[in-house]
């Protein structure tokens, strides 16, 4: 691999860093006004952001969840910690699922937790789903090296002044190709949920 190729896996290694999920420990302690919400969530989901002037969240998808029954009202205005674990939920989830999945999802999820005292509640669902996606963080290191690689290997042949975007474009194939695959598995097991 040549340096600058090095160099661009490590800036995307950087990035992948970069993406942390928020600590229960991080949540305020208190209710929060729409406003403090959308604040909090942008201030703690910057890094996931595309281009600077992305939303992450709006107070028109918050009341849209709402009227869509993912996320339940609020208290007299005021979201509790509660309402934050379910809204990063919901904002990981619309990336690739539709309302109605996410709702088929979250339903269940927040008519057993969502304010339980029998102490499962959403903060316990919440850390127990996140602590196993940061010990994948290792192995998805290791899966983007091995795809990157893959793609470094193809087009050899292509005219030189073509290649470097050519292999870009395959790692590119070989990552969406995953992404296709893993969003059939999701949307087939949420079905299965749908079932009596």
């Amino acid at each position: 691999m040549t340096d600058e190729k090095k160099e661009m896996f490590r800036q995307i290694m950087d990035v992948l860093k970069g993406i942390d999920y928020i600590e229960p420990s991080d949540l305020p302690n208190i209710n929060l006004y729409m406003d403090q919400v959308t604040t909090f969530m942008e201030e703690q989901l910057a890094a996931t952001k595309r281009h600077s002037d992305d939303k992450i969240l709006t107070k028109t998808m918050i009341n849209n969840y709402a009227k869509n029954k993912l996320l339940p009202p609020p208290d007299k205005k005021r979201y509790s910690k509660e309402h934050l674990l379910m809204l990063i939920f919901i904002y990981y989830f619309k990336n690739f699922l539709s309302i109605s999945d996410i709702q088929t999802l979250t339903e269940p999820i927040t008519e057993k937790y969502f304010q339980s005292d029998n102490g499962h509640d959403m903060t316990y669902i919440y850390e127990e789903v996140f602590r196993s996606i940061k010990d994948q963080s290792s192995y998805l290191q290791k899966d983007l090296l091995k795809r990157y690689n893959m793609a470094d290997e193809t087009f050899k042949d292509a005219p030189e002044e073509d290649q470097a975007f050519l292999r870009a474009f395959s790692f590119i194939c070989l990552l969406s190709f995953d992404i296709y695959m893993k969003k059939i598995m999701v949307e087939r097991l949420i079905d299965a949920l749908k079932k009596p």
